[in-house]
Order: C-alpha cells, then sequence, then structure tokens
C-alpha cells in the first residue's frame, strides 16, 4: 500500500493521562483534535528500505470534540478493536481495520477524564469523569455499571492485569484508591502520600510481591500510611506492587498487600546541556509511567523538560537511573511527555513510543534506549507551502502553532526529516517565502503583522522587518527592488528585494540588507507614475512573473493590476473576478513553449479560477493602460473559495489549485479539463505546491492541521464534488470540533487553573475558525489557536451536559443563589409602596434644607433651649468657649447668626444630600453659597454635570464656562451621548472637536452635517469624512450609499466601481451610467460590457441593446450582440438550439426571409443606421481590438456562441467594405471555434447561413491566386467541403450505429464532440439534413439526385487531399505522440519506484534499457500493437527529426488549420465500401495512397490496414 497519501498528522492531544497505545503486532494509535490517527510500526509498514518502518495508514473520525482518552483492546483476537473517549460525552468502540464505530454509549453526564481496556476481561471498558463517576461497560453484553466512589476529579484509571475486579484510580488531589468492582466499588486501599494530580498508575506486570527485594524497615523514609478499610478476605492477599507519578515530582510505589508506600523516587533535576535549566521548565511538569513487561525491576518514567528516565528497582536505598539516549545529542523530546506506551513489532523488537508537548511522537528501542524515528506533527492550520528554488525538496511549511517547518522531502534515511524553527516567530504563520537564489534564506509572515527572515542553515533567530503591517500578512514575493530603494548605485542595493501584502491593503517594499530600516508603501510609486487621482484599491495578493520584470497586484473588487519595473507603470487591468482575490501565479518559464510564461492564473472569494494570457499586453508597449475582461481559459468546478495556485514546473499549462469546498483539483488549462480531484483533507484547504522532483506528486495544507503528500495518478475523482458530494464533505468538515461556549463562572471554591501561556506555541485546543476568513486567514480565529489551560481533563472547560450538583463543590453556588432570592423579595416589598406614591395626588418637592427642618421639629424642650443658645451667642461680648460648642452641635441656627455658621450649615445639608444621591440638591446650596465654580469643578470630578449647571456655568466667567463645556461634553462621551457631546462642543465654537468626536465613533452621517454646515467646502476634513463613510459602507456591502459618499468626496471612478461591485445587471448599468456622466468613458463602457454580457445570460436581449447603447465606443459590440440574437432566433426556430427560459427579442428580429447575411446587413441599416463605409470601418476597429482566445472542447456554449459571433460580425462587416481578405479570415476564425469546441452542428450552421452558395464567390472576389489570404481560403474552402462530406457519409448509411463507431475510431476530436455540452444536446450524427434522410426503401430516381449531388461533393474531395498538409499534420502526431510516450516512460518508471522498492535498486540499469522495459510495458496494452520496445535515443531522435520537418514548410500552412486530411480519406473509403459506385477509382487509390504514406502513428495504423491491404 505505498500509494496512500503520506501525512504529516496533526499534534497528539496534551494533558491526557492515556490518549495513545498500541498493540503487538505493530499498531499504534494517537488521539490528536477529534480523530484518532493510526499508525503501524514495524515489518508490516511496507516502509522504502532504508527508511525507519512506519507509516501513518489511516484516522478514525466521528467524534466532535476533542477525543481525551484511547485504549486498545490487548486482547489475542482482538487487537483490531479499540475505544476512544472524548469531550462530547460518548465512549465510541471501534473496529481499525474498517476505521468504523462499532458501538458507542453516552452514559457520562460530565467531561470524561480517565479510558482503559481491562486486561484481564475481554469486552470490559472502564471509564472516569471530572466529578468522579466511574462507568464499567460490558461491549458484549452491552451493560454497564454505575460507581461514584469519591467525589473528586478523576485524571487516570487502570484495571489490575492480575485481577479482573480491581481497579486503581488516581485524583486531581493526589490521592490513589484500589476498588473492587465486583462489590460495587468498594475501596480496597486509599493510599495517601502524594500531594499533587496523579498522572499515571502503573500496576507490576509480575503478581505477587517478590519481584522486589523491599525490606520494609530500612525504608525510613516512608511512614506508616493507615489505609482505608482492608477486609480480611482481600482479593489481594497475595499482592502486587503498584507505581503511580504525581505532579509532585515524585514516583511512589506501594505494596497492595501492605495497602502502603514501600518506595519512594524524587525526580532529578537533570542539567540541560544547552546551558542554565529554564526557570518555567520546573513548573510544568507530566509524570507518565510505563513498567516493563519482562523487567519488573526496572521502571520507566518522564521527566522534567522531555527526558525519559530508566530507574533500577533493585537498589531501594540509592537513586539509581538510566538516561535515555544519553549519547546522542538532541535525540530527546524537548517538552514534557505526555504518554509513554509499549509496542512489540512482528520481528519482536520492543519498542516504547512517547508524545510530548514537542509535538513529536518519538519511537525508543529498549534495547538500546535510543531513539530509532520520530514522527513530526502539527498544532495549527498548515497557512502556507514553499519548495526551496536552491535546496531541492526542502519543503517550508508555515503552521498555526507558532513554529515554521522544514521538511527534507529528499532524505534517503528518513521519510520525516522535519525541522522545527519557532525563535522569534511568536504567532500564526501565515505567508512564506523562500529567496529564489540565496540558500536557506526564508522569508516569514505572522497573523500578527510581522514580517521577518530566517537563515535555516544557522541557529540564529531570524531578522524582523521594524514596519509592521495593521493585519495579518497574506503573501510574500521576492522582485527586483523599485525606487525608493532602486535608486542606490549597484553595489548600494540589493538585486532582490521582499514584497508583503497585509490585510489592511497595503504592499510594502522590505530592503533585506536593512530590515531595521523602513519599509517602503509601493502605492506612492504607483500614483506618482501612473498619475492616478483616485483611490486606490485594497490590494490582497501580489506576485511577480518569474523574469521580474512584471509585477501582478490582486485587489479586494477582484480586478489584477499588471505594472512594468523599474516604475511600475501600470499596462493593463483585468476586470474578471469581481470578488476578494486570493492567489495568482504565472506559469514558469522553462517548458517546450515558451509563450506560456505569459499565462497567469488566478482565484479570488468566487469559485471560478481565471487564466490569462498576457502576452499581447506585455510586448505592446502601449502608452495608455490595457482593460481585460475576457479570460483566456476558464476553469469550473468547485464550489467554494481558491485559496491556492501552483503550476506544475513539470508539464506545461497544468495547474492545481486549493479551495475551501475541501479539495484540491488538478486542471489542463489548455483544454480547460479537470484532470483529478484530491479529497484527503478533513477541511477547508489553504494551499498547494508541486513537488519540484516528481511530477506526479503534490502536497497540500489545511485547517484540519494536516499536510497531505499525494500522487495525481492514484486519484479516483476527476473533478471537484458537486451536489449531494460537497454536502457531505461540509458535513465532514462540520464534525470538525465547535468553538465551545464559553462557561460562566461559578462563584466560589474553583480550582484555580494555572494558563500555562509563557510558552510560545501551546495552542493545542481544537476549536474552528468562526469568523469571517478572508485570503484564507480569519480575522477573529478562534480555531487551533484557542491556549488550553494547564489541565489534564479539562476540569472547568469543557461544557458540561447538566448543572452541577455535587455537594461539596456548590456550596458557594448555593450561597449565591440565596442573594438573588433576597434580592426579588426585597423588589417585591417595595413595589405596593410605588404604587401608593404614584396615587398620591401630587408629590411635595423635596426640601432643600431638610435636616434643618427636621431639627426645628423637635420637641418642644430642644426648640425652647435653641432659643436660650442663640440668645447667648447673639448677646455675649466675648467668644465664648461653650457657646461655640453649642452652636457646633446645633448647626441649623446658622439661619439665625452669622455668615461663618450659615456656611457650616450649607456644609453638612450639601453632605446629606451627597450621601442620600441627590447631587443636584447639593449643587443647589452651592450656587446659594456662591461658589458657581466649586460646584462645577465637584460635579466634573463626580461626572455629575448637568445641562442646568452648564447653562449657568457662564455666570462664573468665559473660561470657566468653556472649562465646564469641555468636561461636560467628556462625561456625556463616558455616557455613549455622543451626538449630544459634540453639540455642546459646538456652542463652544469647537467644530472640528466636535467633527472628529462624531467621525471616531461613526456617527458619519451627522459629522458629515456639521462639517458641512460649519466648515468651508475645500475644506480636507470633509473630503476625508466621506472617503472614511464610503470605505465602512463599502465593507459592510453598502454599496450604493457608499458611491453617493464618493461622488460627495468628488471620487467618481471610486463610485462607479463600488457600485459595480455587486456584479448584478441594474447595479452594472447604473454604475455605467454614473462613468459615463461624469466622463469616465473606458470604465463606463467595460461595466456597460459587462452588463449586456450579464443580461445576455438571462437571454434579455432587449436590456443587454440598451446597455450598450449607454456608450458609443460600443457600437461594434451592439452589432455583435445583434448578430448573436438573430443567429439564437435563427437556431431556435430549427430546433437546434434548447431554451430554458424565455427569451425577450428585440422587434427587428420578426422577419425570417432571405439569406441570413442580407438579413443582418438590413437590420443594421434600419436599427442602428449603419450605411457608410465609414461607420463599417470604425465599426471594425472597435471589435478588432477585442481578442477572444480560442475554444475548448469545455467552452460554456453560451460564451462560444457570443466569441462565434464576434468573428462573423467582422467577416460581415468586412465583406460590407469589400475588405475579402479579412471576410475570409475571420470566417475560417469562426469556423475553427467551433470545429476546436466539438461543435458540429454549429460549425454546418455557419456554413449554411455565411456560405449559402458554398466558396466560389469568394474566390472569385479574392482574384489574384497569389493573393497572402490563399492558404486562409483554401483552409475555409476545405472545412466546408469536410462538412459537407460528413453529411453525405451520414445521408448514405443512415441511421446505422456502425457509421458513429467509425466517425468516433476516425476522428478522436469527434469524441469531444458528442460529450461536449453542445448547444443542441444532439450528436452530429442525428442532425444530419432530414431531406436527404435515405429511406430504406429508397426510390430510385432519389438515388440518382443523391449521386448528382455526391458527385459534386466527391469531386470537391480532392481539394481534401493535399499531400503538403498530410506530411505537416504526420510530423505532429508524431511529436504529440513521442511525447505522451515520453510522459508515459517517466510515469512508469515512477510506479515501480514506488510499488517496488528493492534494496540495491534498479540503479544500475542504464535509462535506454529502463525507457525499453517502460515502452513495451506500456504498449504491450494495445493489443493490436505488437512493436517493438522502443529506445530512449530511438526516441529522441523521432522527436528531432519531426520538429525539423515542421520547421521546413512555409509559415502560411503552419498558420491556417486544415481538416485532417487521413480522416478525409478514411470517410471516402469507407463510402466506397458501403456504395462501391460513388467514389472513383483514381480517388481510392489516392486516398489510400495517402493512407500508406502518413499513417505510421497509432491513431491511423489500423485502419490503414483495414483498408490498404
Amino acid at each position: 500500500m505505498g500509494q496512500e497519501p503520506r501525512v504529516l498528522p496533526p499534534s497528539p492531544n496534551w494533558y491526557c493521562a492515556r490518549c495513545s497505545d498500541a498493540v503487538p503486532g505493530g499498531l499504534f494509535g494517537f488521539a490528536a483534535r477529534t480523530s484518532v490517527f493510526l499508525v503501524r510500526v514495524g515489518p508490516g509498514a511496507d516502509a522504502i528500505p532504508g527508511t525507519p518502518p512506519f507509516r501513518v495508514i489511516g484516522e478514525l473520525v466521528g467524534h466532535t470534540e476533542r477525543v481525551s482518552g484511547f485504549t486498545f483492546s490487548h486482547h489475542p483476537g482482538q487487537y483490531n478493536l479499540c475505544a476512544t473517549s472524548s469531550d462530547d460525552g460518548t465512549v465510541k468502540i471501534w473496529d481499525v481495520e474498517t476505521k468504523t464505530v462499532v458501538t458507542e454509549h453516552a452514559l457520562h453526564q460530565h467531561t470524561i477524564s480517565a479510558l482503559h481496556w481491562s486486561p484481564r476481561v475481554k469486552d470490559l471498558i472502564v471509564s472516569g469523569d471530572e466529578k468522579g463517576v466511574v462507568f464499567c461497560y460490558w461491549l458484549n453484553r452491552n451493560d454497564s455499571q454505575h460507581l461514584f466512589i469519591e467525589p473528586r476529579t478523576i485524571l487516570c484509571l487502570t484495571c489490575s492485569p492480575h485481577h479482573e475486579d480491581l481497579i486503581a484510580i488516581g485524583y486531581k488531589d493526589g490521592i490513589v484508591v484500589i476498588i473492587d468492582i465486583s462489590k460495587k466499588g468498594e475501596v480496597i486501599h486509599r493510599l495517601r502520600g502524594h500531594d499533587d494530580e496523579i498522572h499515571s498508575i502503573a500496576w507490576c506486570p509480575l503478581p505477587g510481591e517478590d519481584c522486589l527485594s523491599i525490606n520494609q524497615e530500612e525504608n525510613s523514609e516512608e511512614p506508616e500510611i493507615p489505609n482505608g478499610k482492608v477486609t480480611a478476605q482481600t482479593p489481594v492477599a497475595k499482592g502486587c506492587y503498584l507505581a503511580t507519578g504525581s505532579k509532585d515530582q515524585t514516583i511512589r510505589i506501594w505494596s497492595c498487600s501492605r495497602g502502603r508506600g514501600v518506595m519512594m523516587l524524587k525526580l532529578p533535576s537533570l542539567k540541560r546541556r544547552g546551558g542554565g535549566i529554564d526557570p518555567t521548565v520546573k513548573e510544568r511538569l507530566w509524570l507518565t509511567l510505563h513498567w516493563p513487561k519482562d523487567q519488573p525491576t526496572q521502571l520507566v518514567s518522564s521527566c522534567f523538560g522531555g527526558e525519559l528516565l530508566l530507574w533500577d528497582l533493585t537498589q531501594s536505598w540509592r537513586r539509581k537511573y538510566t538516561l535515555f539516549s544519553a549519547s546522542s545529542e538532541g535525540q530527546n523530546h524537548s517538552r514534557i511527555v505526555f504518554n509513554l506506551c509499549p509496542l512489540q513489532t512482528e520481528d519482536d523488537k520492543q519498542l516504547l513510543l512517547s508524545t510530548s508537548m514537542d509535538r513529536d511522537v518519538k519511537c525508543w528501542d529498549m534495547a538500546t534506549l535510543e531513539c530509532c524515528w520520530t514522527l513530526p506533527s502539527l498544532g495549527g492550520f498548515a497557512y502556507s507551502l514553499a519548495f526551496s528554488p536552491v535546496d531541492t525538496g526542502c519543503l517550508a511549511i508555515g503552521v498555526g502553532d507558532g513554529m515554521i517547518r522544514i521538511w527534507n522531502t529528499l532524505s534517503i534515511k528518513n521519510n520525516y526529516d522535519v525541522k522545527n524553527f519557532w525563535q522569534g516567530v511568536k504567532s500564526k504563520v501565515t505567508a512564506l517565502c523562500w529567496h529564489p537564489t540565496k540558500e536557506g534564506c526564508l522569508a516569514f509572515g505572522t497573523d500578527d503583522g510581522k514580517v521577518g527572515l530566517y537563515d535555516t542553515y544557522s541557529s540564529k533567530p531570524p531578522q524582523i522587518s521594524s514596519t509592521y503591517h495593521k493585519k495579518t500578512v497574506y503573501t510574500l514575493a521576492w522582485g527586483p527592488p523599485v525606487p525608493p530603494t532602486a535608486l542606490g548605485g549597484e553595489g548600494d542595493r540589493p538585486s532582490l528585494t521582499l514584497y508583503s501584502c497585509g490585510g489592511e491593503g497595503i504592499v510594502l517594499q522590505h530592503n533585506p540588507w536593512k530590515l531595521s530600516g523602513e519599509a517602503f508603501d509601493i502605492n506612492k510609486l504607483i500614483r506618482d507614475t501612473n498619475s492616478i487621482t483616485y483611490k486606490l484599491p485594497v490590494h490582497t495578493e501580489i506576485s511577480w512573473k518569474a523574469d521580474g520584470k512584471i509585477m501582478a497586484l490582486g485587489n479586494e473588487d477582484g480586478s489584477i493590476e499588471i505594472f512594468r519595473v523599474p516604475n511600475l507603470k501600470l499596462i493593463c487591468t483585468i476586470q474578471q473576478h469581481h470578488k476578494l482575490v486570493n492567489t495568482i501565479s504565472w506559469h514558469h518559464e522553462h517548458g517546450s513553449q515558451p509563450e506560456l510564461s505569459y499565462l497567469m492564473a488566478s482565484g479570488s472569494n468566487n469559485a471560478v479560477i481565471y487564466v490569462h494570457n498576457l502576452q499581447t499586453v506585455i510586448e505592446s508597449n502601449s502608452e495608455s493602460p490595457v482593460t481585460i475582461t475576457e479570460p483566456y481559459r476558464t476553469l469550473s468546478g468547485h464550489t467554494a473559495k481558491i485559496t491556492s495556485l501552483a503550476w506544475s514546473p513539470h508539464h506545461d499549462g497544468r495547474l492545481v489549485s486549493a479551495s475551501y469546498d475541501g479539495t484540491a483539483q488538478v486542471w489542463d488549462t489548455l483544454q480547460e479539463e479537470p484532470l483529478c480531484n484530491f479529497r484527503g483533507h478533513r477541511g477547508r484547504l489553504f494551499c498547494v505546491v508541486w513537488s519540484p522532483l516528481d511530477p506526479d506528486c503534490i502536497y497540500s495544507g489545511a485547517d484540519d492541521f494536516c499536510v497531505y503528500k499525494w500522487l495525481t495518478s492514484m486519484q479516483e475523482h476527476s473533478r471537484p464534488p458537486q451536489g449531494k458530494k460537497s454536502i457531505e464533505l461540509e458535513k465532514k468538515r462540520l464534525s470538525q470540533p465547535k468553538p465551545k461556549p464559553k462557561k460562566k463562572k461559578k462563584p466560589t471554591s474553583r480550582v484555580p487553573i494555572k494558563q500555562e501561556l509563557c510558552d510560545r506555541n501551546e495552542d493545542e485546543g481544537v476549536k474552528e475558525s468562526s469568523g469571517p476568513v478572508e485570503n484564507g486567514v480569519s480575522d477573529q480565529e478562534t480555531e487551533e489557536e484557542a491556549r488550553e489551560p494547564e489541565l489534564p481533563c479539562a476540569v472547568t472547560s469543557a461544557v458540561s451536559k447538566e448543572p452541577i450538583s455535587c455537594t461539596p463543590v456548590s456550596v458557594g453556588f448555593e450561597k449565591s443563589k440565596v442573594t438573588i432570592n433576597n434580592k426579588v423579595t426585597l423588589l417585591k416589598k417595595e413595589l405596593p409602596k410605588e404604587k401608593s406614591e404614584a396615587l398620591m395626588k401630587k408629590r411635595k418637592a423635596r426640601s432643600i434644607l431638610p435636616l434643618s427642618t427636621s431639627l426645628d421639629h423637635r420637641s418642644k424642650e430642644e426648640i425652647h433651649q435653641d432659643c436660650l443658645v442663640l440668645a447667648t451667642a447673639k448677646h455675649s461680648k466675648e467668644p465664648n468657649e461653650d457657646v461655640s460648642a453649642d452652636l457646633e452641635e446645633r448647626f441649623h441656627l446658622g439661619l439665625f447668626t452669622d455668615r461663618a455658621t450659615l456656611y457650616r450649615m450649607i456644609e453638612v445639608e450639601g453632605k446629606g444630600h451627597l450621601e442620600n444621591g441627590h447631587p443636584e440638591l447639593f449643587h443647589q446650596l452651592m450656587l446659594w453659597k456662591g461658589d458657581l465654580k466649586g460646584v462645577l469643578r465637584t460635579a466634573a470630578e463626580r461626572g455629575e454635570l448637568t445641562d442646568n449647571l452648564v447653562a449657568m456655568a457662564p455666570v462664573a466667567g468665559y473660561h470657566v464656562w468653556v472649562w465646564a463645556v469641555e468636561a461636560f461634553a467628556k462625561q456625556l462621551c463616558f455616557q455613549d451621548q455622543y451626538v449630544k457631546a459634540a453639540s455642546h462642543l459646538l456652542s463652544i465654537h469647537k467644530v472640528y472637536e466636535a467633527v472628529e468626536l462624531l467621525k471616531s465613533n461613526h456617527f458619519y452621517r451627522e459629522a458629515i452635517a456639521v462639517a458641512k454646515a460649519r466648515l468651508r467646502p475645500e475644506d480636507p476634513i470633509l473630503k476625508d469624512l466621506y472617503l472614511s463613510w464610503g470605505a465602512v459602507l463599502e465593507k459592510d456591502g453598502h454599496y450604493a450609499l457608499a458611491a453617493k459618499c464618493y461622488l460627495g468626496a468628488t471620487s467618481a471612478y471610486d463610485a462607479a466601481k463600488v457600485l459595480s461591485k455587486k456584479g448584478d445587471a441594474t447595479s452594472l448599468r447604473t454604475a455605467a451610467e454614473l462613468a459615463s456622466i461624469v466622463g469616465e468613458n473606458e470604465l463606463s463602457a467595460s461595466l456597460a460590457l459587462r452588463c449586456a454580457q450579464e443580461l445576455l445570460l438571462a437571454r434579455n436581449w432587449v436590456g443587454a441593446q440598451e446597455a450598450l447603447h449607454l456608450h458609443e465606443s460600443l457600437k461594434g459590440q451592439r452589432l455583435v450582440f445583434c448578430l448573436l440574437e438573430l443567429l439564437s432566433k435563427h437556431l431556435e426556430e430549427k430546433q437546434l438550439l434548447e431554451v430554458k427560459s424565455s427569451s425577450s427579442y428585440n422587434a427587428w428580429t420578426a422577419g425570417s426571409e432571405g439569406l441570413f447575411v442580407e438579413r443582418v446587413t438590413a437590420v443594421w441599416k434600419t436599427a442602428f443606421s449603419l450605411d457608410s463605409p465609414e461607420q463599417y470601418q470604425a465599426a471594425v476597429r472597435q471589435l478588432q481590438s477585442v481578442k477572444y482566445p480560442s475554444a475548448t472542447s469545455n467552452t460554456p456554449s453560451k460564451q462560444l456562441l457570443l466569441h462565434l459571433c464576434h468573428d462573423l460580425t467582422l467577416a460581415v462587416l468586412s465583406q460590407q467594405v469589400a475588405s475579402w481578405d479579412t471576410a475570409v479570415e475571420e470566417l475560417l476564425r469562426a469556423v475553427m471555434r467551433s470545429y476546436d469546441s466539438g461543435n458540429f452542428t454549429i460549425m454546418q450552421e455557419v456554413h449554411s447561413a455565411f456560405l449559402p452558395e458554398g466558396c466560389d464567390h469568394l474566390r472569385d472576389k479574392l482574384g489574384d491566386h497569389q493573393s497572402p489570404t490563399t492558404p486562409a481560403f483554401k483552409s475555409l474552402e476545405a472545412f466546408f467541403i469536410y462538412g459537407r462530406l460528413y453529411e453525405f457519409w451520414w445521408s448514405l448509411s443512415g441511421p446505422c450505429p456502425e457509421s458513429s463507431i467509425w466517425v468516433r475510431a476516425a476522428h478522436r476530436r469527434m469524441t469531444s464532440v458528442e460529450q461536449s455540452q453542445q448547444l443542441n444536446n444532439v450528436s452530429p450524427e442525428e442532425t444530419e439534413p432530414k431531406a436527404s434522410q435515405p429511406e430504406p426503401s429508397r426510390p430510385p430516381e432519389l438515388d440518382v439526385r443523391l449521386t448528382e449531388e455526391g458527385e459534386q461533393i466527391l469531386r470537391a474531395c480532392k481539394e481534401l487531399f493535399s499531400e503538403e498538409h498530410a506530411s505537416l499534420q504526420n510530423s505532429q502526431r508524431t511529436v504529440a505522440e513521442v511525447q505522451e510516450t515520453l510522459a508515459d516512460m517517466i510515469r512508469q518508471h515512477q510506479k515501480r519506484q514506488l510499488c517496488k522498492p528493492t534494496a540495491d535498486g534498479p540503479a544500475k540499469n542504464e535509462p535506454e534499457q529502463e525507457a525499453e522495459q517502460s515502452l513495451s510495458g506500456s504498449q504491450h496494452q494495445c493489443k493490436e500493437e505488437k512493436s517493438e520496445p522502443v529506445s530512449l535515443p530511438e526516441l529522441t531522435k523521432r522527436l528531432t527529426e519531426a520538429n525539423e520537418r515542421i520547421a521546413k514548410f512555409p509559415e502560411s500552412i503552419k498558420t491556417w488549420p486544415f481538416p485532417d486530411v487521413l480522416e478525409c480519406c478514411l470517410i471516402l473509403l469507407h463510402i466506397k465500401s458501403q456504395h462501391p459506385g460513388c467514389v472513383t477509382h483514381e480517388m481510392q487509390q489516392q486516398a489510400q495512397e495517402l493512407l500508406q504514406k502518413y499513417s505510421n502513428t497509432k491513431v491511423y495504423k489500423r485502419h490503414c490496414q483495414t483498408f490498404c491491404t
């Protein structure tokens, strides 16, 4: 099974006590995110000899949340069964051979945290959850038992290998219990000693307690521990040892017969060779154990930094351990280890597999304690892939876990030779690009806008650019420097600079020599060079042509702009996608056809890929930029956005695309044909790249945390899934985990969770993106990067299915409930009171001096006393201490004494008001006192300013008033009353501040109203407001309103562009009219044409003509659409065109008499007043500037007809001005278009409509035989005769099944004819002229008439027997066949290498011998051909000779195509065989001679044998 795609899997899940396991025979599984990956280890892995013997063989898919436990059945005969537990609440039992679920249960109400398949009972699976509930589930009898031992969080549990009823359980708080499930979970032992989480429990592999010579008395370190209830008849009386590993940094070994600890091992702190110990390493620990079956006196444990230790238990008094891989550097894990599981391979090797926080799975040989191999994994989305152009086979992977992986895919000794680079990265790596010539120089970009450069050959941290993007870095590209970097002298500047495109829409140019210097925004240069005044589009993609002379920028509005160096002169804009452009890729330059390097493929948030041929644009050197609206090729098939494109470096015109529909698709772009579709990912694809060495091999990365290496030849599907299948893929994607809703915090008694965020890449969560995703990188991603707390079983992060009702924990919860109830009752009590107040007729105003008033209403004695105190105070001459003390106490007397006392009274009253929550009364008192300034200051500090206070502020002076208004505005902003705050600012003439305040809080409408009313019309603020609001509206999809804003800012161009963004006919029409009004003629014309094309799809002919009428420069297009409408009506009437929707035709299509061409010119004359030669000439010039690509068998029918009518319109116009040369060429183009698309019916219709009398009149018009158009005319005539010949043959043979076989056999193109989505959906055989259809019993006259017509056709056939063309076509066929054979040889060779890898290999074979073998292999399939195998030199010679022959032919013959001469010979000979009298002997001889001479290619060989023997 060497053909399975090789995968770089997701990282094993962290902080789970048992989420990997292995069974004898070599099968290992580990839980990663929501699934389990299976790895075959040992001889059975079919690994390539010399590489480590392991292979990822599949995945168990079915859980919807993180898998927290995984365990195999360790019973011989059922090693294929395993169990998983997940945060989705289920335990599933699987069969790994079929990778399907056997059964499942959802008994747990809380997050499952431990799982084990009993090693003694074949069908018992035990699971525990974080509330302390244990379930025993018996698979065969589908029965379960619920046990609740302790209300504590279970972290691990292990069933005894010696006694079927015993289970040891480890808890989060350090307690270990051994229970007996036959006695309803009775606790046999409670083992106390650890004081932190129990991470692992291992039973001694030997029963009894004789294997360790532990003398209890010697073990003074360990005090006697009173255990739980020990019953006399316990099954453990014989005893057995148990080892536990805990977060308290100790391993303890317990005796079950004595129920106490017998040995404690403390972890040593090992000095790392790389220097001092990292302080965080001590904090973080997971202590997992493995007790080897064959070595009961040894125990394997993990340690602080990822090391593994082998403890020697024979000497209990001294800590004796051996370090794994002590001799070789860099073999150990670099972070803590979570799981250890033993595995015995088929060849009886004892291995140990470990999973770690460093995202590696390692395999250790227990005999040598050395690392045998490492399987690396990914802890985040695979965002970016890039092969080094210098160090061949070196693949860089940008991952969402903050690390870059460099995979040496060529390594002979190791399939997974992967290095990690994390220094200086610290966030998701979203873009990568290797330097084209400098070894090991890798540029990276991250989601927080950072751009950096790594030297992958050194261990230095990367250089980071000092200029950051504001958002995610989408793309990086190396290109020639442009100003200002380009201005230095040769030695002062680098030959290549780094360009980065970020999510905010800016492209920066970084100087790799001075990354600390400022990076330049290239928009400035673009503006200056092209003197652009309108708003530049938001850039989303940058791509340089391989020769470094042309740069393409993709934009958010779907447009692509092409610039020429050195000054970035805009030479062309491509208006095709109309949605955000995600990816642009230029064809490589080293193909057999150099002109293909001008092909540029692009993909956007639309599912269609467009390929443009920019050769003419780039070579033309025109002054003003061109706008392209027609693609060269269109690749349709994906059902979601396109995220990445890559051309094959091994083929011409072969492209692979990655899409959000979950698949990667390989295309033959020249034929627009889907070749193969890869569906191995379980998520949305982000990146795809072709192997630089293997033409059959592609790498792709996705949001399933995987990178797959797959072979195009091994894929069973040829195109992306449509309809139902894509829904299944969507379901598959949805089965990936959802972000969990955050659980509300419980008020008290919660175990504090230690968030281990100190490290760079712990982002193991399994959440999926919920944010909008742009350019393959989502904005608010919660996906993989949701950091996971250091919780072995996610104590509180998981969503529990029910309210928690555990007594010890919920004390605080109940308390909070009580307080809530109190509140409720209080409210209830208050309600009646409010009612009674509301019933009072009039509420009395609140007193301003309530304290004084109440003091004046005391008892008579008190009031009398007041009088006496007052009299004393008023009449005593000397100030008396007693009196002043009395007055202080009776402050209300201030009303009757002096001012100072009154102030004191006001102060006391004021305090009272404030305490009772009536600041407004306090302010009034202060006003009475005359301290307005103080009032304002106090109110401002307390945020209690009111309109009243501010209105009074002017009393205290102008400055105080201004200060008060500003303070009030600030206060209103805190209260979210921005508009009111702005109004107040306006009252003190702070217009700019008011406008800024409104703008920054998104009150654009109000801000504009204020600015327009109060500022000068030319103030730049106003324009800025319009543009800012326009941008916001545009982003939210309110295009029409955004257009108004741009018009307000006098950016009419942007207004038209934004209106057209929606892309429907009405929007496009309005945008075109708008552009026309404001004088943007070119834009207006392109929008009007787009609108017409949209209406054309809906067959709204009237609307399309109206749209084109908007612009004078589209007169030519109106003629094309007119001709198209007449032709469509004509085809409809002949029932050759299938019409699905009703069409609204123009009035002038009514008449249908007369010749077609005459009808067309008559309509042009009446409807478009086209009658003078000047007008015809102008129309020809307009239309000749538009070039459409040639057709393929995959061209959609409507597009084909439109392009066809463009050629035919030019032909008719040229005839009108007697430019017969052009007319012939354009007619031939139209015929060729229908021929290339495989649409025979349309070709015949073109002939009958435009050449009703044949080609003779054209020959007369052309006159001179030496005219340069003669070859074109000959081709046209030949195609005309070719069509008639087929019709004649079908009319003779009638509906005979054999005929169709002959057609197909003779002419390969015909097969595509029948398959292509023809306009008529009728195969050519069925559409022969009805009149000439032979009846079975044909009257003799008819026979004669047919023969006359036939004779005429057959006489004309001599024109088809062109020796020159036959020779040229034969050479071309030879070239194609040799190329196909060579490609086949390469494929065979690769297959041999992949399928039969031998130790010494076929290295000694000469290439020629290989070629012979492979060729004989490939040709053996054609049973008719018993040809000898051909050697490689022979093939090369054939190819060279054929190419030389082709080169000798005159250009005129090569330029214009000609029907296949041998095909015509075969038809003629076939007619002869059916009706011997039809064909003259001379013609038969000529046909046979041509066949014999030129049928040396496979296609025609056997037919030649049939007719020429």
